[in-house]
């Protein structure tokens, strides 16, 4: 390999708000008035932008802290001028594990973009470079500034490498995707893997940049981060040490220490850096929340590739139903159910759809007979291709139940009807959470908010 350039400063996208918060914190550690505090201080550190929140967050603020999310967004942008806030999405998919149509996306998007969104990341489940590439052009059309589509990083026998490099250079066509990232939500990616991937990703894109999201769940975070420097990527994805590390992503105070070390520089403030880390350290004390500390590696992992956070609410649900001793026969079966259903990637909806069959299986006499209608849609379609054939034994099971054919007919949540449904004067920042949550929560939300 050629001797990487260093005259270029690594960028750092933070991921303390969001990914570290969910990691660590179940998504529920931090409110508003936490994060408008520390907001001045994170936009004087340098971020290239900060992971700020995602459509599960929102339902967070709405149904824990009966918060306001869209008023989140609008003074944390505002306290940020500095810094583009970030908002994740996985597709067609907003709050509701029930796809949503186009008309409810582009609300979406033009709503988040009007009230201080600058920068979408795009992970859908799929790698679908088609959906990929509609979704980039739907978030351009409707105001978002920059958008950047990331390829969701997994093993099996059909996410080879040459899989990944596939994609990336189809979705280089799109003119209406900013930045391209090898997003790594499981912590899988060796050094070995970023040797080969990286400098395939950068050539397929450039001269666009190539970003780099990892996790630390089993330690090798940070040594993709500093393979990944070698090949050419120059923006990695960080969280302060308190939020960082365990199954979070890699401190972005170690990785400026690697960085450094391997002779590349970065504009980021060290002592504002330090305030904010202070901040949350000082926070998680407050509130009695773990800090991220560093992981083993553990070669078991690579077998079921649950993120973190589904590991922990894994054990918590056995250990709610009395059953704790199932763990690690649910992590079997989590390996064999991934595979029946075609190798979906490990992420969000369907991470929490093959462990919640895990957990059925296992604890059931027969595996398959207990069956959400979560379930039965994704073996019906309606989220996505997967990656390679289900297995057609499951399947025919799984598609005779009798619930089948009533879910096989409902369509993606759709805007119609919805203004008389809820009103007609409701903002679109009510409605979409009107159309997405329970009444109550979206009630008392409300409620809260008129307080004095």
């Amino acid at each position: 390999m050629r001797a990487a350039d260093t005259s270029k400063p690594v960028e750092i996208v933070d991921t303390t708000t969001r990914d570290g918060n969910q990691s660590l914190w179940g998504a529920t550690g931090l409110t508003t008035p936490d994060v408008l505090a520390i907001a001045p201080a994170m936009d004087r550190v340098g971020f290239r932008a900060l992971d700020f929140t995602s459509s599960t967050h929102m339902a967070v603020s709405v149904r824990f802290h009966r918060e306001d999310p869209w008023e989140r967004i609008r003074l944390v942008s505002a306290a940020m001028p500095a810094t583009p806030l970030n908002f994740i999405t996985t597709g067609m998919r907003f709050i509701s594990w029930v796809p949503a149509g186009e008309d409810v996306i582009r609300l979406v998007f033009r709503s988040v973009a009007r009230n201080g969104i600058r920068r979408i990341q795009i992970a859908e489940p799929s790698n679908e470079p088609e959906a990929l590439i509609r979704l980039a052009r739907i978030a351009r059309e409707e105001g978002v500034e920059e958008v950047v589509v990331g390829l969701t990083y997994s093993i099996s026998p059909v996410h080879t490498h040459d899989y990944y490099a596939d994609r990336a250079r189809a979705v280089a066509g799109s003119a209406d995707i900013d930045r391209l990232y090898l997003k790594d939500p499981g912590g899988l990616l060796s050094t070995d893997a970023v040797r080969d991937l990286a400098p395939r990703f950068i050539e397929a894109f450039a001269p666009r940049p190539v970003e780099l999201h990892s996790h630390c769940t089993i330690g090798l975070g940070p040594l993709a981060y500093v393979e990944g420097l070698r090949a050419g990527i120059r923006t990695l994805h960080t969280a302060v040490a308190p939020l960082a590390n365990g199954t979070s992503n890699p401190s972005a105070e170690m990785t400026l220490r690697n960085l450094e070390a391997e002779g590349y520089s970065h504009g980021l403030d060290r002592e504002a850096l330090g305030e904010v880390s202070a901040y949350f350290r000082e926070l998680g004390a407050e509130k009695d929340l773990p800090l991220g500390a560093p992981a083993e590696y553990d070669a078991a992992y690579y077998r079921h590739q649950m993120p973190g956070g589904m590991v922990t609410t894994t054990q918590r649900q056995l250990a709610e139903i009395g059953r704790p001793e199932l763990f690690e026969a649910t992590l079997e079966e989590v390996t064999r159910v991934r595979a029946e259903m075609g190798y979906p990637i490990m992420v969000t909806p369907v991470s929490q759809f093959v462990a919640s069959q895990a957990v059925m299986n296992v604890i059931s006499k027969r595996r398959w007979t207990k069956v959400s209608n979560e379930m039965v849609r994704y073996f019906l379609g309606h989220f996505f291709e997967p990656a390679a054939p289900v297995d057609p034994e499951v399947a025919e099971r799984v598609l005779a139940l009798p619930r089948a054919e009533e879910l096989r007919k409902l369509e993606p949540l759709s805007l119609d009807g919805a203004r008389e449904r809820f009103g007609a004067g409701v903002p679109d920042e009510e409605l979409l959470l009107r159309l997405t949550m329970p009444a109550e929560q979206v009630d008392g939300m409300l409620v809260d908010r008129a307080a004095p």
